[in-house]
């Protein structure tokens, strides 16, 4: 390749880059949701549901492969009216649990394959190991975590999914 082309090929992946996102995200690439094929899903689920569908719903779903290779796929529907219609205090502790730091970063370590209160303790920044033990008791108790025996601690099956929405919803 001579010099001319380099410099071409040099100016087309800047502009490229200088075309991306800036956001927190830009990084990482994103599904394509410019035909909405999981929005056209949901409508048609709600038209089969006829009138109790009428005031329409909320889906999610994921895929997911995690570091320690284990797999899971996962989706939930609920129709808005009784999202609306809902006790939405009842999820006041499942957010809470959510909404410190350093338990945050002990589920990301979790789901990335740190399962022992050992391993977790030895982390820098995460605390003394009461104060470890007092987050996976508060995320334990939300059903963030489940123990597995021994001191080794995993997020639900059913719940790994629902965080990484919940992860992904909360991003500006």
């Amino acid at each position: 390749m001579d010099l001319e082309q380099r410099v071409a090929e040099l100016e087309r992946r800047l502009t490229a880059l200088e075309g991306r996102d800036s956001g927190p995200d830009a990084a990482s690439p994103r599904l394509d949701d410019g035909d909405f094929w999981a929005l056209e899903g949901l409508k048609q689920q709600l038209a089969d549901v006829g009138e109790a569908g009428a005031d329409g719903g909320v889906l999610y779903t994921g895929s997911v492969r995690l570091p320690t290779g284990e797999q899971y796929a996962w989706q939930y529907g609920a129709l808005t009216e009784a999202l609306l219609d809902g006790d939405w205090a009842d999820t006041a502790d499942s957010f809470a649990a959510l909404g410190h730091p350093v338990r945050l970063r002990l589920l990301r370590e979790i789901l990335g394959g740190l399962r022992t209160a050992a391993e977790l303790a030895a982390l820098d920044g995460a605390g003394t190991t009461g104060q470890i033990y007092h987050h996976l008791r508060q995320l334990t108790g939300a059903g963030w975590l489940q123990a597995a025996g021994r001191g080794r601690y995993e997020v639900p099956p059913a719940r790994v999914v629902p965080l990484l929405v919940v992860l992904t919803a909360a991003r500006p």
